[in-house]
């Protein structure tokens, strides 16, 4: 027999604020969208800290018995509804974003973001596996920000769930301005025509992405985002220059000064409820403010599984290179470091595996520089003798 629920999808304002304030925040969110009838209330992407770039972060990690989980918990029971989001959770040694998902008998589900996006890798590290809440409202797949633009996820929970839940905080970082040392301000197409290129797929991931890959599954979805402005310091700002240099080797007049650049952009606004079909019943604009968006979906009586072949996600591979691998490989000495710093020496022991593929990865990256740099060359000296 087929089903319906009422879902809330939040959106919240990413600046970085104390976890107080931004739990009083979301408690006024989350209390309005119970109010008018919400069986579930979905929460953005670190809605407890906001997201910036900053040794901060190390910080404000927390473990399970912190005062966001208590949080979560004390609200879903309070409100009698299902609630989750996501925060960086101390966990042992190691800190993972983890999407939690509370029942309002306190039973709960957590879920590690398994592709932590580029810079990101600098504050937390990937998870392994997929979550399917047992719920009393249905089997409830989770996943969090660019887990979406990863086709081997959606594959993973194909049959398995009634409905999909996806908590999300993204930067347009595909349509950023940079702020360099020596005042001038570069354009991603203004740097190289490659990064030019991928102007405006961050809207294609957090929109029509999403929507074909649920209607795939023929399940159900709800996505939470963030509005707001992002403008930041990069995490480890050389290495990033030297990444980049192959593509506009002008850039390595700033590597002296790299630490002072800085990159800026809009989010993302993509808080939505979805049909079965992918078909929006319930969608903010970043006009909104933060404020909430509520729909009633129908929850298929037999768990629906793909009827055709996957659809392409339709992004480039050089997307991939730089925000899975080569960009990581960067940050996660920072991570390491930062961790043990704020947390103590015991924090983020060493991978054996992650050394093995980082050692792979520093000579692909050394040879993909000196083809690149011969290349400029060439190109110089054809256009200084034609």
């Amino acid at each position: 027999m087929t089903r319906t629920i009422k879902i809330a999808s939040v959106q919240m304002d990413a600046c970085p604020a104390a976890t107080g304030e931004r739990l009083a925040r979301a408690e006024k969110l989350v209390a309005g969208a119970a109010a008018a009838g919400a069986q579930l209330v979905l929460l953005p992407e670190l809605f407890n800290t906001g997201y910036g770039y900053s040794d901060d972060n190390y910080r404000r990690a927390e473990p399970m018995h912190g005062p966001t989980v208590a949080w979560l918990t004390r609200t879903a029971t309070r409100q009698d509804v299902y609630l989750g989001g996501t925060l960086m959770l101390l966990d042992e040694d190691e800190v993972y974003n983890a999407f939690l998902l509370f029942a309002p008998d306190g039973r709960s589900w957590r879920y590690d973001k398994v592709y932590p996006w580029a810079w990101e890798r600098a504050y937390y590290r990937d998870g392994r596996d997929i979550t399917v809440a047992d719920t009393d409202l249905g089997r409830i797949g989770l996943m969090v920000c660019w887990d979406v633009g990863h086709g081997d996820l959606w594959r993973r929970y194909a049959g398995r769930v009634d409905l999909m839940l996806i908590s999300s905080c993204p930067p347009n970082v595909t349509d950023p301005t940079w702020h360099m040392p020596d005042g001038r301000q570069l354009t991603a197409g203004q740097i190289n025509p490659l990064l030019g290129s991928m102007k405006g797929m961050a809207g294609h991931v957090f929109g029509s992405l999403i929507n074909e890959q649920v209607a795939w599954l023929g399940v159900p979805a709800a996505q939470a985002t963030t509005i707001g402005h992002f403008r930041s310091a990069i995490p480890n700002p050389a290495g990033t220059l030297l990444a980049m240099s192959p593509l506009a080797p002008g850039l390595l007049k700033h590597l002296p000064r790299a630490a002072e650049m800085e990159m800026s952009c809009g989010y993302v606004h993509e808080s939505k409820i979805l049909d079965a079909n992918g078909q929006v019943m319930g969608k903010l604009s970043g006009l909104e403010g933060e404020a909430f968006t509520l729909a009633e979906v129908q929850l298929a009586g037999e768990r629906p599984r793909p009827q055709r072949p996957q659809p392409p996600l339709g992004l480039p591979r050089f997307a991939y290179l730089m925000a899975d691998y080569l960009i990581p490989w960067l940050t996660i000495p920072l991570y390491r470091a930062g961790l043990r710093q704020a947390q103590g020496p015991q924090m983020a022991p060493a991978d054996p595996a992650t050394s093995r593929w980082t050692a792979a990865l520093a000579v692909g990256a050394g040879l993909a520089f000196v083809v690149g740099y011969l290349a400029g060359g060439r190109r110089r000296r054809r256009r200084k003798y034609s």
